[in-house]
């Protein structure tokens, strides 16, 4: 599958000897899986490589994505992107938001998306600020009918009342339930607080983009965890 991309047939064997991420990306890409769990052993990276290169993106996806739900006592929340891109384009956020909603509509619950950022709609100018806007004026021309908003603090997209204070006509109806990150690192740092402040039953991280239905787990994943991307893996596969 990869003879034109520099990997000899030697190096093929042993990979397939040695990287137990490979062999189950193998036996789904040549249907003899239906879904898969990797990602206990490894780093995160490493793992998605391998994915990517055996069983690829699917049509008309450009980058492959994460976001993790967790159910808390005031209600559900996801966050996106977690585990893989660190810095992403206007462009990239926008097909990972796109891809949050369809997945969070899975569960059965209609997507509020908040656009997250250290600015609040428009009181600053930077890099970031300017990008979480263009995501917003990417997404409503290829979806307009989702309730996404944003450029926005986190406290104000959970909160209607504060909204309210700042942005009366917001589309958001009640606390946000996606929070889409500017980058990795806002993701993840939130993510971290939220289960070590909050011990919610934590989903994820669900991978996005993939042509199959195919998961990474993290080395801290519970077997309460595990199961729940048994199953979401299972659903998603049919």
């Amino acid at each position: 599958m990869l003879k034109r991309a520099g990997v000899t047939p030697d190096i093929a064997k042993r990979e397939m000897f040695n990287n137990p991420t490979a062999i189950g990306a193998v036996l789904l890409h040549l249907g003899h899986a239906d879904a898969m769990l990797c990602g206990l052993v490894g780093h995160y990276a490493s793992h998605l490589k391998t994915l990517k290169n055996v069983i690829g993106l699917q049509e008309g996806v450009h980058t492959a994505a994460t976001v993790n739900g967790l159910v808390l006592p005031v209600g559900n929340l996801f966050l996106a992107d977690t585990f893989v891109n660190n810095d992403p384009t206007a462009e990239e956020l926008a097909e990972i938001t796109l891809m949050t909603a369809k997945e969070v509509s899975l569960f059965g619950i209609e997507p509020q998306i908040a656009l997250i950022s250290h600015s609040n709609y428009g009181s600053n100018n930077s890099l970031s600020a300017v990008k979480m806007r263009n995501v917003l004026t990417l997404v409503k021309e290829k979806a307009p009918e989702l309730s996404i908003d944003g450029e926005m603090h986190c406290d104000v997209a959970l909160s209607q009342r504060l909204r309210d204070d700042v942005m009366p006509d917001s589309p958001l109806k009640g606390a946000a339930n996606v929070l889409v990150m500017p980058n990795m690192e806002a993701a993840r740092i939130s993510l971290n607080l939220l289960q070590g402040t909050t011990t919610p039953i934590t989903v994820g991280p669900i991978l996005m983009g993939l042509n199959k239905s195919a998961h990474i787990l993290t080395s801290v994943a519970s077997v309460r965890r595990i199961i729940n991307m048994v199953a979401i893996a299972a659903v998603k596969a049919q």
